[in-house]
């Protein structure tokens, strides 16, 4: 099919040939994809060194019932974008069940992003959590991280609770 016959297929009745093709897809991290996720990690928590990142990404894949990790591929197989979540059984702020399904982290390349690939990382950590019994996904965002509340917010997320946490030193 030529490209100037897919751009009309959308008048026709019939599915598109190309459309699983062309779509992306969602697919748990592997120790293969270790690398392309650890860049992806490092992308959104650039303070962290790789090594940590590395370590807690490898923990992650020991601990599938306990969390997660998800990576989004183009159709040319490039890895666009990653969600994390883990399952808390202590108290979530202005949540009302437990266990609760707790989206860590959520990163789409910037020339990737407003395309829908958040959205699927988010459908896939929320099927994950209800195959663990889950009835709520909770997230966090800093204060000042507007861009992520935008996006929250269209993922169908809904503000609970704004907090600000302090701490003392004691002396010895």
């Amino acid at each position: 099919m030529l490209r100037s016959e897919w751009r009309i297929w959308w008048m026709r009745e019939e599915p598109c040939p190309l459309a699983d093709e062309l779509a992306p897809r969602v697919e748990a991290c592997t120790l293969k994809a270790l690398d392309e996720w650890i860049a992806l990690r490092h992308a959104l928590w650039p303070s962290a060194p790789a090594e940590e990142h590395r370590s807690e990404a490898q923990a992650m894949l020991w601990e599938q019932k306990k969390a997660i990790a998800f990576l989004v591929r183009l159709a040319d197989g490039t890895a666009a974008g990653f969600a994390e979540a883990s399952l808390r059984h202590d108290y979530v702020n202005g949540c009302a069940s437990s266990p609760v399904a707790f989206l860590e982290g959520i990163y789409v390349r910037p020339d990737r992003r407003r395309q829908g690939l958040a959205r699927l990382l988010c459908l896939a950590v929320e099927e994950w959590a209800r195959g663990l019994g889950c009835r709520e996904l909770a997230s966090d965002v800093e204060l000042h991280n507007t861009g992520s509340q935008t996006m929250h917010d269209a993922l169908g997320f809904e503000e609970t609770e704004r907090v600000v946490y302090y701490r003392k030193t004691l002396p010895s």
